[in-house]
């Protein structure tokens, strides 16, 4: 059985480390919404540059 020092040593250090996870997993978050974002717009673009193509080559979407 722990002695109720080193238990709470170990709350501290597991709530410390929960604290870090948790900053961590907000800055991933985050990144990943940026990311998601550049994609939508590259899509975005590449949709455009489709039709005009297809406008500019006289060929109808076959989707």
């Amino acid at each position: 059985m722990e002695t109720l020092t080193n238990l709470r040593k170990r709350i501290e250090t597991l709530q410390k480390e929960k604290v870090g996870l948790l900053v961590e997993i907000e800055g991933l978050k985050e990144k990943g919404e940026a990311k998601a974002g550049e994609l939508e717009n590259e899509v975005t673009i590449l949709r455009r540059e489709v039709k005009g193509l297809e406008k500019l080559l006289n060929v109808k979407d076959v989707s």
